[in-house]
């Protein structure tokens, strides 16, 4: 039987999460512009985009939260941003001669949810001037139960939402208030039937482990408490504890977080739990039901990894609008400029907002490739890499390296598949980052591994 804590003593317990390769920090300033210009000449009319909205206000501040966000008790910053947000994308629209056809589209904040009904309204019709809504497109958007009222259910209705992803955290009174987010369970399983009542078929929520306070008994009794809501998908993180990134977490005290075993026990403990419930599961950190799009897609190999986690889109042009928004290209990624007060001047001025950005090199894009398909797969066929680069062996000879020092047996590789073990999946993100060649060196501190 693998020994969990050795394993966790010998290899570094702090990596990228890879929800993009290269990661964020490696993105460069100035860059970001001559990315966008990219994507703007690269747009067909044929070809469908994902479109990612960022709301950067929250009407409390969770101190476990790791977003780009700002705390305000009064809507009117909102309602200015959503002057500016409206504005870009008309900006955008005066770029083009024609109308990109949207695939998914999703609400991050931030709160979402705090937005009034006639700014979901407005936000929807400037999106309708510009672009094409596929049928079928999903709309999802990322709510907090305590914003939603009748006058959001509406907005969020005539915006089209299809997806509802709902954090929960955790539902102990302790916990909640070691994060400063109180929120009950009563709230939210009221807030999930208004959602369904008004239509929207599918539901996420969120839920974290490693969080203050956070015991054995009381994450297993938040799981069973979302399970008997019932969503199509659960997400199921560790909470990264940055205080250096973010200042806030600071509030938390180290004291009362769980050690790095205690994190792994309570992760497949809650596994283990959702999987008896009947989810599938997803990856190292999502579940679904067997029905839902992202288990089916799934079982066909084709599932992704984005900035939201897990995801069926498969398009290959993301377009980032809003304050700290990333948008993808073919060949790079582009970051907007991160305060909010810095993105709004700049579409004052009439300029875009891209700032940080990278251009992938061949390496760049290989390596990506091989880490996102051991994050979704657990595994990877060198032999699909001969036709792409005459280079395919060194990163064969990567993986067979990592299976030759590697003490635990944690992957195996049979002709040219490389394949993480059962036991070896909980530790998928170490192993994915033995294909990153930015991280040696590197100045930027991660999360925990697990």
């Amino acid at each position: 039987m693998l020994d969990y804590k050795a394993v966790l003593s010998h290899y570094p317990t702090a990596v990228p999460r890879y929800t993009s390769y290269p990661t964020a920090p490696h993105f460069s300033q100035g860059v970001g512009a001559k990315v966008f210009s990219d994507l703007l000449e690269n747009l067909t009319a044929d070809e469908p985009v994902s479109i990612y909205i960022h709301i950067p206000y929250c009407d409390k501040l969770c101190w476990f939260c790791g977003c780009n966000t700002k705390h305000t008790l009064k809507y009117a910053p909102v309602a200015r941003y959503m002057n500016y947000l409206i504005k870009e994308i008309e900006m955008l629209g005066n770029k083009l001669d024609f109308k990109p056809k949207i695939q998914q589209i999703h609400l991050g904040g931030g709160s979402p949810s705090l937005l009034k009904s006639e700014d979901f309204t407005r936000l929807r019709s400037a999106l309708d001037d510009v672009f094409q809504f596929l049928a079928g497109s999903e709309i999802s958007v990322e709510i907090d139960p305590s914003d939603v009222n009748e006058d959001v259910l509406v907005g969020m209705k005539h915006f089209g939402v299809t997806r509802a992803s709902i954090g929960v955290q955790d539902f102990h009174d302790d916990v909640q208030k070691a994060i400063n987010r109180p929120q009950s369970f009563e709230l939210t399983k009221d807030v999930v039937a208004s959602l369904r009542q008004m239509g929207i078929k599918s539901i996420n929520i969120d839920a974290l482990y490693g969080l203050p306070r956070q015991s054995y008994a009381r994450l297993m009794d938040t799981i069973s408490k979302c399970v008997s809501l019932s969503p199509d998908r659960m997400a199921l993180f560790g909470y990264a504890h940055v205080p250096w990134v973010k200042k806030h977490q600071n509030m938390i005290s180290q004291d009362d977080l769980p050690d790095s075993h205690a994190r792994f026990e309570h992760s497949m403990a809650s596994s283990r739990a959702l999987i008896g419930a009947g989810y599938k599961s997803i990856g190292i950190d999502h579940f679904a039901k067997p029905n839902d799009t992202l288990a089916i897609a799934a079982e066909t190999g084709r599932i992704h990894r984005n900035f939201q986690g897990y995801t069926t889109d498969e398009c290959k042009m993301l377009i980032a609008l809003g304050g700290s928004s990333i948008g993808r290209t073919k060949d790079g990624f582009y970051q907007n400029v991160v305060a909010t007060s810095s993105y709004e001047d700049l579409i004052q001025s009439n300029e875009f907002a891209a700032a940080k950005g990278l251009f992938l090199t061949e390496d760049d894009k290989i390596r990506s490739h091989i880490i996102e398909r051991i994050m979704c797969d657990f595994k990877f066929d060198f032999g699909t890499l001969k036709d792409m680069t005459a280079s395919a062996d060194l990163y064969r000879n990567i993986a067979a390296e990592f299976i030759a020092e590697d003490p635990f047996n944690l992957a195996s590789m049979d002709n040219d598949v490389f394949e993480i073990q059962s036991d070896g999946k909980p530790f998928t993100r170490i192993i994915a980052s033995q294909f990153d060649a930015y991280l040696k060196g590197a100045e930027f501190k991660y999360s925990k591994a697990v």
